[in-house]
């Protein structure tokens, strides 16, 4: 699953620390779903979502094939 969310940690300015204690998981936890390594629970990408003030589809996409 690809995402944007550290495009739209640039464009908020904000640290992968910062977004992590906002949503209450760990940095590695962010760093990870930005790597592409973890795939995020519903409730979680719906945290993330609400936190950019955006659809889940406009921060998550999924790949071809899944």
């Amino acid at each position: 699953m690809k995402n944007k969310i550290k495009l739209e940690r640039a464009i908020k300015n904000i640290t992968q620390e910062d977004l992590a204690k906002t949503i209450s998981v760990s940095r590695q936890t962010i760093n990870a779903m930005e790597a592409g390594k973890y795939v995020p629970s519903t409730v979680l990408a719906l945290k993330i979502a609400r936190y950019f003030e955006k659809k889940v589809e406009d921060i998550f996409q999924l790949e071809d094939g899944e």
